[in-house]
């Protein structure tokens, strides 16, 4: 009985398990459908098993732990150096090209020994820069034991070395170009066709390396077009002057007249009040002009008797009114001299032979001052062809008698 029971249990076993197999089980009735369903039992894992799987996980998270760690370290180590101060023993200038990437830079800087690591300072580096941030092209002093961070900071900043290029008022705009042409820093080349004259303003321009010498002729150009027009709309309207062309014209000619600073303005009075008066200008610089254009007289060329009445559009001994262009790029003073002249009656001056000048409003003044003057340079042993600046005037002023204007021993 046992047996058979043992038996059918086995037989209602296997068929559960091949309903178990085949599908869900249908009940016979509705009781057998109330009843909950036996779920079968998970097979059970061996512990051989068990152990395999705990020790994949120990050493992946052992590897996590060492990765972390290594990391860690790594982290400190790339920090530490890139703010530890770095191998550079001397001030050193270090160029970055234009269009340089962050991986060039930092390869030039470990070549050059700046730096000592250049994957260190490229990963950080690119970490430190915001969006549209860079490392600006041109020439900078790193300075000795400049950390990584230091020199990304400044190379961040732009502030590249700046060098500097001087045009001293009265330079025409040939010699202008000459002195650019000398200077090896700057690059590129120079216009084919010279700008006007007096359209450039004298002064000094700091450039970094790199820079193009149209880029400091466009600054010239809109520096001395800016305080043309600012002088001239708060001149003195009484100026007998027609346009700013003239204003630069006359300001170039008293540029060139005196570099005595407080004289410009009383030199400007004596040439307007000629212009007032129909009388021509007489002034040795534009002899000068006419006879050597924009190269200038050579240093050891004098003026001679005959230079004064040379034919050419510029020579106011023999014109009458201003020369057609100015003869030099004016300064500010000169300009403001021009504007704002003097309020005189004077119509001469002459060298008074301590660089300055003596002024006179009348030709008798006047011819006593030339006398003196030329006693002076009688003394010096002047060499008599030499025109002598102050030619005593044998005609009335105002049928355009000579003015004397101050002689200078080397103008360009």
């Amino acid at each position: 009985m046992s047996d058979t029971t043992n038996q059918s249990n086995d037989t209602s076993q296997g068929e559960n398990d091949r309903q178990a197999q085949k599908g869900p089980i249908i009940p016979k009735s509705p009781s057998e459908a109330l009843r909950p369903e036996r779920v079968p039992e998970p097979p059970k894992r061996s512990k051989k098993a068990r152990g395999q799987v705990v020790l994949f996980l120990n050493f992946i998270m052992t590897m996590a732990v060492l990765v972390c760690v290594v990391a860690i370290i790594g982290f400190y180590y790339a920090t530490s150096t890139y703010r530890n101060p770095g191998p550079l023993q001397t001030n050193t200038n270090f160029i970055i090209r234009n269009g340089a990437g962050l991986a060039e830079i930092a390869s030039n800087l470990e070549r050059n020994a700046i730096i000592s690591d250049a994957r260190i300072f490229r990963y950080l580096t690119a970490t430190h820069l915001s969006a549209g941030e860079s490392l600006k092209a041109g020439e900078y002093e790193i300075k000795a034991g400049a950390s990584m961070s230091d020199i990304m900071e400044l190379l961040k900043s732009g502030k590249s070395i700046l060098y500097s290029v001087s045009f001293p008022e009265g330079l025409t705009v040939r010699q202008m170009f000459n002195r650019m042409l000398e200077d090896k820093v700057l690059e590129g080349d120079l216009p084919a066709a010279l700008p006007a004259e007096g359209s450039l303003r004298p002064d000094t321009y700091k450039f970094s390396r790199g820079t193009k010498r149209s880029e400091i002729i466009q600054q010239m150009a809109a520096a001395q077009q800016k305080i043309v027009d600012q002088i001239w709309d708060k001149r003195d309207s009484s100026l007998p002057l027609r346009s700013k062309e003239e204003f630069v014209t006359l300001a170039s000619i008293v540029e060139k007249e005196t570099g005595v600073a407080d004289e410009r303005a009383h030199v400007a009075s004596v040439f307007l009040n000629r212009l007032g008066k129909g009388m021509r200008l007489q002034s040795d610089p534009t002899i000068i002009y006419g006879l050597f254009g924009g190269d200038g007289k050579p240093a050891d060329r004098p003026i001679y008797q005959s230079d004064l009445k040379r034919d050419t559009p510029f020579n106011t001994y023999v014109i009458k009114g201003l020369p057609p262009t100015p003869i030099a790029n004016p300064g500010k003073d000169a300009l403001e001299a021009v504007a704002n002249p003097w309020k005189t009656q004077d119509l001469y001056f002459v060298a008074d032979g301590t660089g300055g000048h003596v002024f006179a409003a009348t030709l008798e003044e006047h011819n006593a001052n030339v006398k003196r003057w030329r006693k002076l340079e009688a003394d010096k042993g002047s060499d008599p062809n030499i025109a002598v600046d102050g030619q005593p005037e044998e005609q009335p002023a105002d049928s355009g008698a000579t003015v004397v204007p101050p002689k200078k021993k080397k103008i360009n």
